[in-house]
Formats: structure tokens, C-alpha cells, sequence
């Protein structure tokens, strides 16, 4: 099986459920060296004009140093078979371990970035804005006590779709 490349608005399925239940591999780096986390926080939507996606990346995650040296990133979403796999891409740092070894998964590059070629869907991002999400920017200062408790604040990065990959059945 392989991927075939559709445009963004043509993708089936509802993101809201994509990322908050099924959950996604955010991955970077290259064929040298890369590193995947689970994610279930992110968004798309447009933005000046392009279709895009957000994924919030806290400061002492390994694959934040991936994707702060990369030009694009991916977000790959894997079937219910892989939930072990995500489980564990999102309780171990990649400077621990070998995360594709762990689980099985296997990168697959693309735009001078890495996915997982295990995925049904992939959203290749070319990086176009960050931010660090410090306290001082919450309104709702109840975040701070809930999420923020060990001061791990986020980065949000977000980046055009430039590809979207679905595996052809």
C-alpha cells in the first residue's frame, strides 16, 4: 500500500476526533536522525489564506529541538491498531529510547522531514509561525493552575499544509 496526495479540503473525517480521541504523531528531523510524540492538542483551519495546522509542543520535549531545527514537521494519524504505539511515543522521550525500534513504527521521509509510514493520514506542515505560550498571555487564568502547574508551558507552531497524504486502500 501507498499514500496518494489529495488537497486539503478534500480530507474526509472529523478533525476534532482525528485529534482529541484518535490522536497524532507529530514528527521532524530527517533520514539522519528524527523523533515522534503523541499529541491529542491541535487545530487546523486557514490562515492568511492557506490551509493550516497547529500543534502545541511543551518546552522540555525532545521533539521540540526536531522541530525548531527543521523547516517542516508532519502530523500523522494511525489507525486504532497502533494504540499501544501512541501510548508509548507519548509517555517516553526519544532520548531514552529508539521510539520507532519500541513500537514498530516506521519513518518515512518526505519534503526533507520525516512521518510514519504506518499512518492513514498525513499533513505535511512547512513551518510559517511560533509562539511560547508564557503566562502572562493566558486570559483564562484557571489554565495556568490545571495544565501549567509544573511551569512546562507550550510552543505553538503553525504550519501550512503543503501535502496531504491518505493511504490508498
Amino acid at each position: 500500500m501507498a499514500f496518494r496526495e489529495i488537497k486539503a479540503e478534500e480530507l474526509q473525517g472529523n478533525l476534532f476526533e482525528m485529534i482529541g480521541k484518535q490522536w497524532m504523531l507529530v514528527t521532524a528531523g530527517d533520514e539522519r536522525k528524527c523523533n515522534t510524540m503523541t499529541a491529542s492538542w491541535g487545530g487546523a483551519g486557514i490562515m492568511w489564506g492557506k490551509p493550516t495546522a497547529t500543534a502545541y509542543i511543551r518546552q522540555t520535549r525532545y521533539t521540540k529541538e526536531f522541530i525548531d531545527n527543521s523547516e517542516y514537521f508532519t502530523l500523522s494519524f494511525l489507525g486504532e491498531e497502533y494504540r499501544e504505539a501512541l501510548k508509548l511515543c507519548g509517555s517516553v522521550s526519544g532520548r531514552d529510547c529508539d521510539k520507532m525500534k519500541e513500537t514498530g513504527l516506521t519513518p518515512y521521509y518526505i519534503e526533507g522531514t520525516a512521518a510514519i509510514w504506518e499512518a492513514e493520514v498525513i499533513l505535511v506542515c512547512k513551518k510559517v509561525y511560533h509562539q511560547f505560550m508564557g503566562p502572562e498571555n493566558f486570559d483564562e487564568k484557571a489554565n495556568l493552575d490545571k495544565w501549567y502547574s509544573d511551569k512546562d508551558y507550550h510552543t505553538m507552531y503553525l504550519g501550512e499544509i503543503v501535502k496531504v497524504l491518505v493511504r490508498e486502500v
